[in-house]
Parts: C-alpha cells; sequence; structure tokens
C-alpha cells in the first residue's frame, strides 16, 4: 500500500528534522552506542529502535542511510554488576578496559563480547541491522590519533566548558586524556605532561611511570564527555538519541554540543531525547549494574518481533511506557491487531489523521515487507489454551490451522505467536489461566462434584452424542440443560471445569470443547 499523504509520525519527523538541519547529502549518518560494562536490557534497546525507525524513515523519503552502533569497549570497567558470576575475579580488573576483562561465564573471549554478542545475535529477528564499531579496537589502533591531539591542545576551552557545570572546577593541570599503564593496565593514571605533538607522559598508582607516542601506542582513551563529540566529527553523526539523563541541562548532551561547535567547529547532530522504560511489576528503572533487567531476549520469548516493533513505534520516544509480561500481553497482542486489520480495511476507523498514524505504525512494525493482504489473526488469548490442550506442541497447533494458513507468511507467525504463548504461560501467566487436561476423573474430583452437577455433566454428554454445535449454539445449550435440570448456571460451569481440569474456573467453556474436541470431552465426561 502506498500512501502519498504528509506522515506526522514521530519517526518521519525526526526525519524531516534531519534533512531540514543538516542538508542535502549523499548519506546520512545515524549513530547509537553503549558501553557493554552489563547486560543490555530492553531500556538500551530503545535507544538502537528509536535510531532504527528514523533510519527506515529516511530510506522510505528515498535517502541513503549509515547506521553506526558504537561499543564502547575500551571503557574502563567501573562497578560490577550483581547478575555477574565469579565477582571475586572480576574485582582484578576494575579500572582496566572491558575488553581486557574476562568473561566469567566461559563462553566468550572477553567480557565485553558477551555482553555485545548477546545483542548482536538478537537484533535480525526484530530487523535491525547496524553496523557495529568497537571503539577498542580504533583506539588501539590509533585511529583517534590527530582528534587527540586537537583535543589536548584545546584544553582550556574544553576545561573551561566543563567547569561551567561542575560544582568542583578540573584543576589547571588535568588533561583531557587517560592512559592504560603498561604495567598494571589500569587507567588509574595521571598525565603530567605534552609536548603539544603526538608524545604525553603519564605516571600511575602503581609506581610506573612512562612517555609513550599515542600515534604508536593506543592505550590512551578521551573521557566521555569529550569522546562523543569527537566521534560525532569523526563520524560526521547526522543524528544520535540520548538517554533522560544525558538530556537534563548541564548533562552530557549539553556539554558535547558546546564542545562540538566550540572546539571542534561542527554542528551538533540532531538529537531526540529518550525515556525510561518500566517493567510492569517491578518498580523502577532498570539497571544494569544491579542486574535487575529484562532483555530483548527475553520479550522474544513472550511478544512477536512485529509486536515489540510496534510497541515502540507507536509510543513516541520522550514517553516512559511499560513492557509487561502480565495479563496486559493479551492487550498488547490485541493493539497490534487492531492495528493490522485498519491497515487493510481503512472502514474500520472513521478518523482519516488517526488511520494515517495507524497505517505508518504498521509499516514500521513490519520486519520484512508489509503483506500484500491481511494475514492470519489468531487470537494470541485463544493460542494460550490451545497450546495448553496441546501441551506445547505446536505442530498440533498448526494442524488444528492447516487449512487456514495460505502463505509462508501465515505460518511463520502462527509457529512464533504459538511458542510465545506457551513461553507465557509457563513463565508469566496467573495461575487462574493455567491447567492442564485430565486424562482420567481422579476420586477427589468426583467426590467434589454435587449430585446436581453429576446430572448435568450426564446430561451435557448426552446432547454432545446426539447434536453438531458450534461456539454459540453449545453455548445456548448449557443454558438450557440448566434451565432443564432448575440448575444455578455457575454452579453448571463450576463442575464442567472441574471434571475437565480439576479447577472451578477456565477457559470459555464452549470454544473450549470444541478445541478438545468433542469425542475426547465425551470420553472424558462419561466417566463422572
Amino acid at each position: 500500500m502506498v500512501n502519498k499523504e504528509p506522515s506526522y509520525h514521530w519517526a518521519d519527523l525526526i526525519a524531516e528534522r534531519i534533512i531540514r538541519e543538516r542538508g542535502k547529502k549523499a548519506k546520512y549518518v545515524c549513530a547509537a552506542g553503549i558501553t557493554p560494562s552489563g547486560t543490555i536490557h530492553i531500556g538500551n534497546f530503545r535507544e538502537i529502535i528509536t535510531v532504527d525507525l528514523v533510519c527506515r524513515a529516511l530510506k522510505d523519503k528515498k535517502k541513503k542511510v549509515r547506521f553506526i552502533y558504537s561499543w564502547d569497549d575500551y571503557d574502563r570497567l567501573r562497578k560490577i554488576p550483581k547478575n555477574m558470576p565469579k565477582q571475586e575475579i572480576l574485582q582484578k580488573y576494575l579500572g582496566k578496559p572491558v575488553i581486557d576483562t574476562p568473561d566469567t561465564f566461559g563462553c566468550h573471549k572477553s567480557y565485553a563480547e558477551h555482553m555485545e554478542k548477546e545483542v548482536e545475535d538478537v537484533l535480525p529477528f526484530v530487523g535491525v541491522f547496524p553496523e557495529f564499531l568497537y571503539q577498542s579496537k580504533k583506539y588501539r589502533a590509533c585511529e583517534y590519533a590527530e582528534m587527540i591531539k586537537h583535543v589536548l591542545n584545546r584544553k582550556e576551552m574544553i576545561r573551561e566548558i566543563l567547569n561551567e557545570y561542575r560544582k568542583e572546577p578540573l584543576p589547571k593541570n588535568w588533561y583531557p586524556l587517560s592512559v592504560f599503564c603498561e604495567k598494571c593496565g589500569t587507567d588509574n593514571t595521571r598525565v603530567v605532561d605534552y609536548d603539544g605533538n603526538y608524545i604525553v607522559s603519564y605516571e600511575c598508582d602503581c609506581g610506573f611511570s612512562d612517555k609513550i607516542d599515542f600515534r604508536k601506542k593506543g592505550i590512551v582513551k578521551v573521557p566521555w564527555r569529550i569522546d562523543w563529540p569527537m566521534r560525532w566529527h569523526f563520524e560526521k553523526v547526522d543524528f544520535e538519541p540520548g538517554g533522560k539523563e544525558h538530556s537534563t541541562p548541564g548533562g552530557s548532551r549539553t556539554t558535547a554540543k558546546e564542545i562540538i561547535e566550540q572546539v571542534f567547529k561542527s554542528k551538533a547532530p540532531v538529537y531526540q531525547m529518550y525515556d525510561f522504560i518500566i517493567v510492569k511489576g517491578q518498580g523502577g528503572k532498570m539497571s544494569s549494574s544491579l542486574g535487575n533487567v529484562i532483555t530483548l531476549k527475553d520479550c522474544l520469548e513472550v511478544y512477536g518481533p512485529e509486536i515489540i516493533r510496534h510497541l515502540f513505534a507507536s509510543t513516541k520516544p520522550n514517553r516512559e511506557f511499560f513492557i509487561s509480561f502480565d495479563l496486559d500481553v493479551l492487550k498488547v497482542y490485541e493493539d497490534y491487531d487492531k492495528t493490522e486489520r485498519i491497515y487493510f480495511d481503512e472502514s474500520l476507523i472513521e478518523n482519516r489523521k488517526k488511520y494515517l498514524k495507524e497505517l505508518r505504525i504498521y509499516e514500521l512494525s513490519q520486519i520484512d515487507e508489509v503483506p500484500k493482504k491481511l494475514p492470519l489473526q489468531i487470537p494470541f488469548r485463544h493460542l494460550t489454551n490451545l497450546v495448553q490442550v496441546h501441551e506445547g506442541d505446536v505442530k498440533k497447533v498448526m494442524e488444528e490451522y492447516k487449512t487456514f494458513i495460505k502463505t509462508d507468511f501465515d505460518k511463520k507467525r502462527l509457529q512464533i505467536r504459538a511458542l510465545c504463548a506457551w513461553n507465557w504461560i509457563n513463565k508469566y501467566a496467573p495461575e487462574d489461566m493455567k491447567f492442564k487436561v485430565h486424562d482420567k476423573i481422579s476420586k477427589a474430583v468426583k467426590e467434589k462434584l454435587s449430585k446436581d452437577q453429576k446430572k448435568a455433566i450426564k446430561l451435557l454428554v448426552g446432547k454432545l452424542k446426539k447434536n453438531k454445535y458450534d461456539e454459540s449454539s453449545l453455548f445456548e445449550e448449557f443454558y438450557n440443560i440448566c434451565q432443564e435440570l432448575k440448575i444455578d448456571n455457575k454452579l453448571f460451569f463450576k463442575g464442567v471445569y472441574l471434571a475437565l481440569i480439576g479447577k472451578e474456573r477456565g477457559p470459555k467453556l464452549a470454544g473450549f470443547i470444541l478445541t478438545l474436541g468433542i469425542k475426547k470431552v465425551v470420553k472424558l465426561l462419561e466417566k463422572v
């Protein structure tokens, strides 16, 4: 579907702003990045998906885009997250680059690589494909040597900018550079002299001192507040968002903007603040250092890839929102399916502006191209029952819908949804939504059933044997049985649920019986 009307979606508005403010370019550079000092959580993913959505908006305007994601793996290990194993080993690496810290999980070359690969391996599933830059490689290859020289020769200007927002001013002998000691490997060092070109002298707390040429030895690192604008200039970045903590007045965004404009004589990239994500039921923002995190991989166990994109595409970046793993999961799926139906049937929504909004959200939610026609929609709520009926056997769930599956897209979607439904039932669903269908009715269940309930079940069995039902007619039959036997409706439903699953409540009974299969239900209920 091609829509030529103007879009007011936030990603399109940012794309227009980039083109307007940065001018015509052969290629626009959009950036994001993080220090892999702990587990990269779904809150960190908000930066990645924000950039991806803006990149898509630029591409839809026929612009070429470079999406770079920087791993700041040459940053020092400042503290150890509580969810990391073998804390005593990691303690020895405090102050050393995270790239040189061992992976105490034992599966990657380094601590940094472990965190990086957890993200890199899962991003393709949500249709995100950045170009990864590893700052440890760039610093160690001395790629920033000229930039570092430029920074050191303007240290007074930088010191004045930073001091404007500091409670304690930086001293006059401060240098905007740290060195990783060649003897102990930490950055517990001080630059004590600079020759104006490429030679710096440093001293370390361990007692070691030396003079190095930073064109030849890549053991130096520019502090974060200077490193950020330096890389904007180096990579010619046109857009990079930042978290709420970076966006406060006097924060790193403020100083980065002043430094790139005054020190590098360049224009700061277009900026967008993004807010926190709260995991519903957890309370407070996630923290990699505390280890109380939910990752993108965790979310993909419950939400299909396009559902995750929909959550972010439908929410402005500067708005806080919740990722839910409780009953709200059902509504999240329903909201996506509603957006999808609106996309393929404009008549479902009267307001033209709202329709265009839903249309654009749906487009940006897709992993690949938009389907040509409305895909098969099996409600997630229904699948949570069906997967339990088949005890997690996704193949049997697929078999139920083989006559409805028309495309590979339908097949793949149903597989993912069924698996997500099973994961949700096992990990997050409330107890009253969980059930297991009896193979036989126990003595304990029989003793719980009243005479009236047993009579009603016997009558139900007889009717199921004689007649054919759809969900509506079977539901009506339940009430006919209750009237005939003068039994309370609630008592009837409780009795049937007890016989089938050992609980007094369960899925909508008519649909549930039809899903289980009349023969199976009759065989079981005959034993009451």
